[in-house]
């Protein structure tokens, strides 16, 4: 057991969760109480509170490794939802649009994905990742399979580092996920030609959601009324009702269009007047 084996992550409506050596040792107060997402888990969440959090922790850190040296880093599965950042950012690397994607994985920090199968396999799987400590194994596994760690020796969460170092390796169509305004605006003044994606975004202020909805090209709504009346006002584009992601850019409309035209599925396409809303959304917005 390493002693500085810890990771935060926040899940399950923004619920703060500590693991230490693939043991989940605090589980915080969740900000909300149901969300439609959860509740289309493989181990589905009904009722969101400390101990139904706890237990989906569990389940993600005994199925698929979260946070232990077992992690896969690997997804070869069909998308949990239609239009979520990670099954967004797949479709783009797939069509040709994006070349990597700089995202977050436990035991890894920021990292270079360079294949959708690994954009999948790590930021899919992820709640919000707060701190990491490094693993090994989960570092060379996701090298073997394409991708770069900016940092492996402490896992650093560094976005806007994982942008500059993306494009030192000469990547030039480059996609990240944010979750901090301050990130977002850093990587679209010093390298515009960035798709941003603010992702993991319940709980965030009116301020804050005015500044995201000003340099991302993608918002997630997660359970956040915030953004919802934020870039609700200016969107092009909604995708979804009850966990929206709200388009703001032509860059990310084309990312979506690419994706409605992959799936199989059969899609309704109606205007509405934004933030169109279901009656299944998270509870409460916060």
């Amino acid at each position: 057991m390493r002693r500085d084996d810890v990771h935060i992550v926040e899940a399950l409506g923004k619920t703060r969760v500590v693991i230490r050596s693939g043991t989940v040792v605090e589980v915080g107060q969740p900000l909300i109480k149901e969300c439609p997402l959860a509740k289309r888990f493989n181990q589905p969440v009904l009722v969101i509170c400390p101990e139904t959090v706890k237990a989906n922790i569990e389940y993600r850190i005994s199925s698929f490794g979260m946070c232990t040296k077992d992690r896969a880093v690997i997804l070869e599965e069909e998308d949990f939802v239609l239009f979520g950042a990670s099954e967004l950012i797949s479709c783009g690397m797939r069509k040709g649009l994006l070349d990597c994607a700089v995202v977050v994985c436990d035991g890894a920090g920021t990292m270079i994905a360079t294949t959708p199968k690994l954009v999948q396999g790590t930021g899919g799987r992820m709640s919000g990742l707060v701190k990491t400590a490094p693993i090994p194994e989960v570092i060379r596994r996701i090298t073997a399979n394409g991708g770069k760690v900016l940092d492996p020796s402490r896992a650093t969460i560094d976005q806007v580092k994982g942008v500059a170092m993306a494009r030192e390796l000469g990547f030039k169509r480059i996609a990240a996920t944010v979750t901090e305004p301050r990130d977002a605006e850093a990587i679209r003044s010093q390298y515009p030609d960035t798709l941003i994606f603010g992702v993991h975004l319940t709980g965030v202020s009116k301020k804050d959601a005015e500044r995201l909805v000003t340099v991302c090209d993608l918002v997630t709504g997660c359970a956040s009324k915030w953004v919802r009346e934020v870039a609700g006002k200016v969107a092009l584009l909604q995708a979804g009702s009850s966990v929206p992601i709200f388009v703001l850019t032509r860059r990310g409309k084309d990312l979506v269009s690419e994706k409605v035209k992959e799936t199989p599925l059969r899609l309704l396409i109606k205007v509405e007047r934004l933030p169109y809303s279901s009656d299944k959304c998270p509870d409460p917005l916060v």
